[in-house]
């Protein structure tokens, strides 16, 4: 009878392995629209829908981490947090602050990446820096390996008889 193949307990199944996702951000089938204030109206969206909180408790969590609430006309609602991400309010479109207090209140960093990515940047945490470090230093390495390259085929043409 033929044995099957029953993957070791303490690693993983190498052929299932997948990279760690270095920088989160959005399936773009998901907030693909036809302007930036609907775009970040569903980014808003797509970052309740995922996140584990429900709306009432991702606005509660966005009012401590602004410090208002002592002051009722400042206090983040669920009907804000509505507001803000639906496409057909244009009349509210979610403020900077409000947009860095939900990512507090969600720890979901996409919609960050969002706004990056519209200049060519990206959001890496921080604890991927030494590689992206290690990165520009290889890149560095090889332009200067290069370069000593030339400058020796250059040094042994000019000293050939």
């Amino acid at each position: 009878m033929a044995k099957t193949h029953q993957p070791c307990p303490l690693t993983g199944d190498l052929l299932t392995w997948k990279p760690p996702e270095i920088v989160k951000r959005y399936e773009e089938t998901r907030v693909r629209t036809a302007s930036l204030k609907a775009r970040v109206a569903r980014c808003v969206s797509e970052t309740m829908k995922d996140s584990a909180l429900s709306r009432e408790e991702i606005a509660k969590r966005m009012t401590a981490f602004l410090g208002e609430e002592d002051h009722e006309e400042t206090t983040v609602t669920k009907a804000m947090l509505d507001a803000y991400a639906s496409e057909a309010r244009k009349d509210h479109t979610i403020s900077a602050i409000r947009l860095i207090a939900l990512v507090h209140a969600t720890g979901d960093i996409r919609p960050l990446q969002m706004i990056a990515e519209m200049f060519g940047a990206a959001v890496v945490e921080e604890k991927w820096l030494s590689w992206v470090e290690v990165g520009q230093l290889g890149e560095r390495r090889n332009i200067t390996d290069r370069e000593y390259q030339a400058a020796l085929r250059n040094a042994k043409k000019a000293t050939r008889p």
